[in-house]
């Protein structure tokens, strides 16, 4: 085979080429690279669906579309499409929906005074579209639903063995204050899953970023669903860790400040659940506060991984 170039003609022949052996450490070097390449290619898959999701969650009340949200994100919509359903399971259609519904629950929870029909209309549902949509998914009307919402105690859902009773309104406002929190800028990882393995993964966490803790570290996570309401494979939750501005790392993002709500816990992590239902269930509907977005906050001051214990406060953000 020849290449011409010009008035020269260069012989370039495949089977001239020397047979001396690659450079090991050129070898290693294109390995590392590839990985690397392929760690980043699922990274940036993960942060998209990550921001999307978190996207859908604090839009819910708006026409959300599938032409909309991969707009946002700059990407062709067949594309997203499949690269949310890889990676959550659930088609983005499917995903939107649920949400919308099991947070109509939650609002039916916290604002006691507002009708079953207007709760509907949030979410773009007309009465019978509402009521027939939300007992597909939970298997009862919406207006038993809010009837059977319990204020003195309830079974844990991921143990049924187990009964969460609830403190009185002026107990429970007796741990509370309000507080004012600086946005957080954190490494975090997003678990789907139930609640009841959280545990575990935080200590597979801290095992793996220990090198980013220091003594000013705030260990804190943030949760979207309340798993009396949301399955318990589908519940969402972000691991965090506070970190400072010059991390290099995929996985890092900003968490908003603001007046928050802060309930002073201690005790066993089993016992977690329990105190965040009687919060949500008896203290918020009649503290006159709204809850300002679709998540909350759990900030861990100390951890006793032997007895399983934890100090903590479990922060809601509010207007």
């Amino acid at each position: 085979m020849q290449i011409s170039m010009g008035n020269n003609t260069t012989p370039f022949c495949v089977d001239t080429i020397p047979e001396k052996p690659y450079n090991q450490n050129v070898v290693s070097l294109l390995m590392q690279s590839m990985k690397y390449t392929q760690v980043k290619i699922y990274m940036d898959r993960k942060k998209l669906v990550d921001q999307s999701i978190d996207h859908i969650i604090q839009h819910l009340d708006d026409d959300l579309s599938l032409d909309s949200i991969s707009a946002q994100f700059y990407i062709s919509k067949y594309h997203f499409s499949r690269i949310f359903k890889e990676e959550t399971g659930e088609s983005i259609y499917a995903f939107m929906k649920r949400c919308k519904i099991d947070q109509s629950a939650i609002d039916m929870k916290l604002n006691p005074m507002k009708t079953v029909t207007d709760i509907g209309l949030d979410y773009g549902y007309s009465s019978s579209n509402y009521s027939s949509v939300f007992r597909k998914h939970h298997d009862t009307s919406p207006s038993m639903f809010r009837q059977s919402i319990p204020t003195h105690s309830m079974p844990v859902p991921f143990s049924p063995e187990r009964t969460a009773h609830f403190k009185t309104v002026k107990e429970y406002a007796a741990q509370i204050e309000i507080q004012e929190f600086p946005d957080l800028f954190v490494i975090y990882e997003r678990f789907i899953g139930n609640y009841v393995d959280i545990e575990k993964n935080w200590y597979l966490f801290l095992d793996k970023y220990k090198a980013f803790m220091n003594e000013k570290t705030i260990l804190a996570e943030r949760f979207f669903n309340d798993p009396a309401i949301t399955k318990a494979s589908q519940c969402i939750c972000d691991i965090c860790m506070t970190v400072g501005q010059d991390c290099t790392l995929d996985n890092v993002m900003w968490i908003n400040g603001g007046k928050w709500i802060v309930y002073h816990f201690q005790g066993e992590i089993n016992d977690i659940f329990e105190t965040l239902q009687g919060v949500f269930n008896v203290w918020l509907p009649e503290s006159g506060y709204k809850m300002a977005k679709r998540y909350g906050l759990n900030i861990y001051r100390h951890i006793d991984r032997g007895c399983h214990q934890v100090v903590m406060y479990l922060c809601i953000p509010v207007s």
